[in-house]
């Protein structure tokens, strides 16, 4: 009884000790972590913006060359020269998807697309964040919508390939890209 009594107690100090030290480091972490995410959104937007600079110069590049414009609930990232970026999140086939569309000002064609999060297949589904998939939406319409043809049938302008063995996440990329870019211009144009 006393011994039992004595691994209650003591399960009962190690939980709380451990429990506290986490909530400590956690504190303690909170502003490096959110300096971190705040540092990769701004990033990833300049990269969508094609827009040149160094790692320790990002906020202040970011600063100086993006006008952050917030419209309902969204957020556009604005560039000198008109184009627009905005951040995608939704679900993928595997897990959930995110990263950031920029827009030539025409607020059509596609300048660029850059993943920040995904969770496909890796080698199959998980293509889609590979820099040489990304190129091929370039110069492509976002209007009336994207449309993901089989590998290798992408003619029109608003036809990108898919990626051969992950219809799936194709299919999931492909709406969730739609989806939100007619959210986000909708809010925009103030329809």
């Amino acid at each position: 009884m006393k011994s039992a009594l004595r691994i209650i107690i003591f399960v009962l100090i190690m939980g709380t000790v451990s429990g506290g030290l986490l909530v400590g480091v956690n504190k303690f972490t909170q502003p490096l972590v959110s300096m971190n995410e705040e540092l990769k959104l701004k990033s990833s937007v300049l990269d969508a913006l094609d827009i040149p600079y160094g790692k320790s110069e990002t906020i202040a590049i970011f600063d100086s060359s993006v006008k952050a414009l917030v419209k309902d609930r969204y957020t556009f990232y604005i560039a000198s020269d008109q184009s627009v970026a905005f951040e995608f999140h939704g679900p993928g086939l595997w897990g959930p998807i995110s990263g950031i569309v920029c827009l030539e000002k025409d607020l059509k064609t596609i300048r660029n697309i850059k993943i920040t999060h995904q969770e496909e297949t890796p080698g199959l589904g998980g293509r889609i964040a590979e820099v040489p998939y990304l190129k091929q939406f370039r110069g492509k319409s976002i209007f009336p919508k994207l449309i993901f043809m089989p590998e290798g049938h992408a003619a029109g302008v608003n036809e990108v390939d898919a990626i051969t063995g992950a219809t799936g996440s194709s299919r999931a990329f492909e709406k969730l890209i739609n989806e939100n870019a007619q959210k986000y211009l909708s809010a925009l144009r103030g329809r």
